[in-house]
């Protein structure tokens, strides 16, 4: 008897990750809008754009590392959207120290 190794529907990541776009992007948006009206009183929502963003990059590159196989330039870029998200989270514990100490 065969075991067959059980996959997951390319389209079902494909609806999460565009979910998770549509999702993350939202919340990008309203925090930036905020945080640009009244950055004096809504400064504390910077750390959070940047985490967000640093979320988002980080799962895009994820998903491409995975979904690469021996494609040796989406290896690459997939690796360049996980750095970028690394430089994206730095920049928000930069942003959060600086703001919340």
């Amino acid at each position: 008897m065969y075991m067959y190794e059980k996959r997951k529907n390319p389209r079902n990541t494909e609806l999460l990750l565009d979910l998770l776009h549509i999702v993350i992007g939202i919340l990008v948006v309203i925090l930036a809008v905020l945080a640009f009206l009244n950055p004096d009183a809504n400064q504390f929502l910077f750390p959070f754009i940047f985490f967000l963003a640093a979320l988002l990059n980080g799962v895009n590159g994820w998903f491409k590392l995975i979904d690469s196989g021996r494609n040796k330039r989406k290896k690459i870029s997939s690796i360049l959207l996980c750095t970028i998200a690394g430089g994206l989270f730095l920049l928000g514990i930069l942003s959060a120290s600086s703001i919340w100490r």
